[in-house]
């Protein structure tokens, strides 16, 4: 399962370049760390910034595209 994150828009253009810590991407995504490190290394997640010698981050547009590239779950 993962988060739905609603589309860019032009009003909400500063949201597209938010960056995420990781706390917050588990919780939009559902996925868990340990995924999300596999997944980048598979290159099957967008891949982190570099924030300083010891934080990183995720854009926010770039979860978006991941996301609504994924199939959706039909239950």
């Amino acid at each position: 399962m993962h988060a739905y994150l609603p589309p860019t828009t032009e009003s909400n253009h500063s949201d597209s370049l938010t960056i995420l810590r990781l706390p917050a991407v588990t919780r939009l995504t559902g996925l868990c760390r340990s995924t999300i490190y596999r997944l980048v290394a598979e290159d099957k997640f967008p891949s982190p910034v570099k924030l300083s010698s010891r934080a990183i981050g995720w854009h926010r547009a770039d979860l978006e595209r991941w996301s609504a590239a994924r199939p959706s779950a039909n239950h």
